[in-house]
């Protein structure tokens, strides 16, 4: 174990924020990560404490939210060998569980560290950026390829179907247990919600291309621009592979159907933050003025929307508004919502601090959009909104109508898309992934619906492991 004093001697210390003022006017990362010597303290607050809460995902509040680690990482022990300064074996013992823990030691929102025995009373050990330091040491010093090189060949050909979390995830584990794997893409990059989902700031596409450009070097064929249903037919997959995981995420966005919606200047979210980071790609990490004059509105109060304002911050926006319909949460933990209960308590994310510092604007709680107000053109100029009571009903003279020269439309995802499970004639799937077709698996989002970037990860590495055991069992049936 690490230090039995550490959580006493050591205050909590996260990577700090880079200032807003510095951060706005580009692309990179957020935060600067701590030195080791530093690191090892924070990792030597990982007290002795019986029960880890922190690496078994349980879930609460009427199964919607989850708090610890969905993924079983063993935590404890890593930490308690960064505080030996014995990184390398930290890396192996993540390794063990995570397989891509330089995403989620990036954006992971950290359950792991809401269930942590340590926050009871304090603040938490700082899991997250422990993760991040763990693999970036494990990068820059060439440890990452050995854990993912591939065992004796068995000749198998999976096909693997999305390159999200949970297709890279499988993928990495298939390959390292012998098979032959191939990933289709229909974008032009590999990464999925992790290349265009996730702004640039937030989850440099330089860490995402590292992870995809080892897998490749290590076996795994990538190919983009490849949809499955247009390109090539589910029929030919089949034939051509021993088994075939969708891992194509949740990505039918959640719609606002209210008068005006025809109208140009009204995006959803992911293609908003799709073409921010393909121009990012394209054009380097400096701030632009795209959005220069320009007013922008938010309608949705989580991640996405969050990174929706810091987004539009870096494009030189004249103003940004964020509206959510639900009531702001409390600052404090209520009674109903106990330790290790994911904490349903008000939170400010980076874009919400970036919007407030410089614009002085806030996000507007308990607001719904009742319309979409256009121009002769059709390009939208303003929104209704009406403030709405605690069941979400409009308040009456409460009304009021706001610039808008854009509108983003961050109000989660409905789910898969499903017309590639009926290619393959899916009906049913199981909670081990298979389906009614028994040479197709499903896992991710594609399978859960909308969820964290952990648990899609968790789910590949899983599906990857249960299509390891059926064909193996083809083996043995053989002898």
């Amino acid at each position: 174990m690490a230090d039995p004093f550490g959580f006493l001697k050591y205050p909590r210390k996260e990577n700090p924020y880079r200032p807003v003022a510095e951060r706005i006017t580009d692309w990179q990362e957020l935060q600067e990560p701590l030195p080791a010597s530093e690191r090892q303290e924070q990792a030597a607050r990982c007290m002795n404490c019986g029960i880890p809460f922190c690496h078994t995902g349980s879930f609460y509040g009427g199964q919607q939210t989850v708090s610890g680690c969905p993924n079983d990482n063993l935590i404890p022990e890593w930490n308690d060998l960064v505080y030996q300064g014995r990184f390398q074996a930290a890396f192996e013992r993540l390794a063990k569980t995570n397989p891509l823990p330089e995403m989620t030691g990036r954006v992971c929102p950290a359950p792991c560290e809401k269930g942590c025995t340590e926050a009871l009373n304090g603040s938490g050990v700082t899991i997250h950026d422990n993760e991040r330091f763990i693999i970036d040491t494990a990068f820059e010093n060439d440890w990452v390829r050995a854990s993912g090189e591939p065992q004796a060949a068995t000749g198998f050909k999976i096909a693997i179907i999305g390159s999200g979390p949970a297709g890279l995830s499988a993928a990495w584990r298939l390959n390292q247990l012998g098979h032959q794997v191939t990933v289709y893409e229909r974008s032009d990059r590999c990464g999925g919600l992790l290349m265009y989902g996730i702004p640039n700031m937030k989850l440099d596409k330089t860490v995402v291309q590292r992870r995809i450009d080892l897998m490749a070097e290590l076996g795994v064929t990538f190919l983009t621009n490849v949809e499955v249903g247009r390109d090539i037919s589910a029929e030919e997959l089949e034939a051509a592979y021993d088994r075939v995981i969708i891992s194509t995420g949740a990505s039918v966005p959640r719609d606002l159907k209210i008068p005006g919606r025809s109208l140009t200047g009204i995006q959803f979210a992911v293609d908003y933050l799709t073409a921010a980071t393909k121009e990012v790609l394209n054009h380097g990490k400096a701030a632009n003025e795209s959005l220069a004059g320009k007013h922008v509105v938010v309608i949705g109060g989580g991640d996405t929307g969050n990174d929706c304002l810091g987004t539009a911050m870096r494009q030189g926006a004249a103003s940004v508004r964020q509206l959510e319909i639900t009531p702001q949460l409390p600052p404090q933990r209520l009674a109903e919502n106990p330790w290790p209960e994911y904490p349903m308590t008000a939170k400010i994310g980076y874009g919400q601090e970036e919007v407030a510092a410089v614009l002085q604007e806030h996000t507007y709680h308990s607001i719904s959009t009742t319309a979409f107000v256009g121009a002769e053109r059709g390009q939208v100029i303003g929104i209704e909104t009406v403030k709405a009571d605690e069941n979400f009903q409009p308040i009456s003279g409460t009304e009021q109508v706001m610039k808008a020269d854009l509108v983003l439309l961050a109000m989660g995802f409905l789910g898969p898309e499903t017309h590639l499970l009926d290619t393959f004639n899916v009906r049913e799937i199981y909670d081990d992934y298979t389906t009614n077709n028994e040479r197709v698996l499903v896992a991710g989002d594609a399978k859960r619906g909308p969820s964290l970037v952990i648990w899609a990860i968790r789910e590949g590495r899983l599906a990857a492991e249960k299509v390891d055991q059926s064909l193996r069992a083809l083996i043995y049936q053989q002898i």
